[in-house]
């Protein structure tokens, strides 16, 4: 195995480093799939750290791949946008017939006040409210894994641990949970690729959780206001008087924030302290990590 990894590893560095520069497209989803873009970006970073794609599955667009210039992008309002009307933050554009504005893919000011209403739910004071209920929570999912069987660590764990503490800041119908994982999964997927067929077939479903969300909201709007991000978009200055489909881009940005990043943050984390059993070590040498808690991750990932 390992050296089956080492052959991959050097069969994409040879790919990255042989394709003509002005061919390079980093953004193929191929390369996030089976783990080849580090040498590109890398190669990128060096050559050419501001590079552009002619062609694309979405047309052409630049890549930015140094630290400063990141930052010095992420910071200069006056000459890039990120208003989804003008490309907004993904590769692929908007489509105008189903737009979806939501803070992230806003300029100044509104971006602001529209992240400063919901930034409480995640503050320190709420994270350490929160952190009895997580810690019960993964405990509880980890004590219930099987031991000598294969697994699902994915769904069992990272999946379900995630959209139980979504559900729990959007205050969400506990029995209903697993929609807001589908609806992740529906507003981040490229048609075709095993999740939806169509776009056509993701905008209905992503319809249906607006539906969802607006009886919600109408509850909430109409209760004293509340610690769950639903009651603090409804009563919030900047964001009660949200046009649907701007009700339902913020909705989709903080379930796909706090449901694909987290997960995957789980899973990976995992993967790296198998693959790297002496960083593991460190963690289970260290009192304060209460050791004896965390799961042996060859057993757990099997």
């Amino acid at each position: 195995m390992a050296d089956g990894n080492f052959d991959k590893q050097a069969a994409d560095r040879a790919a990255a480093l042989s394709t003509p520069l002005a061919e390079l497209n980093p953004g193929l989803p191929d390369r996030f799939e089976d783990n080849s873009f580090w040498p590109v970006f890398e190669r990128l970073r060096r050559e050419d750290p501001v590079h552009y794609t002619a062609e694309s599955e979405w047309g052409p667009y630049w890549s930015v791949t140094r630290f400063e210039d990141i930052v010095a992008v992420d910071t200069n309002h006056q000459a890039f946008s990120s208003d989804a009307h003008l490309g907004g933050i993904t590769l692929a554009d908007f489509n105008p017939d189903f737009m979806l504005p939501m803070f992230i893919a806003m300029d100044q000011p509104k971006h602001d006040v529209q992240r400063k209403t919901v930034s409480p739910s995640v503050s320190p004071q709420r994270l350490m409210e929160l952190e009895p209920v997580i810690r019960q929570r993964a405990a509880a999912l980890l004590d219930e894994l099987p031991i000598g069987e294969e697994f699902d660590w994915v769904d069992r764990i990272s999946i379900e641990l995630t959209t139980q503490m979504l559900a729990t800041l959007f205050d969400f119908p506990w029995e209903d949970r697993r929609k807001l994982t589908r609806w992740s999964d529906v507003a981040t997927a490229i048609p075709g690729k095993g999740v939806v067929e169509t776009e056509e077939e993701g905008q209905m479903e992503l319809l249906g959780c607006l539906e969802y969300f607006t009886r919600l909201w109408n509850e909430r709007i109409n209760a004293p206001p509340q610690p769950d991000l639903i009651s603090m978009l409804c009563h919030g200055e900047s964001t009660r008087n949200m046009e649907p489909m701007e009700y339902l881009g913020n909705i989709i940005l903080l379930i796909v924030g706090g449901n694909d990043t987290t997960r995957n943050s789980i899973t990976g984390g995992l993967l790296a302290l198998s693959q790297n059993p002496a960083e593991y070590d460190k963690l289970r040498a260290d009192p304060s990590l209460a050791a004896p808690a965390w799961p042996t991750p060859r057993s757990a990932a099997s």
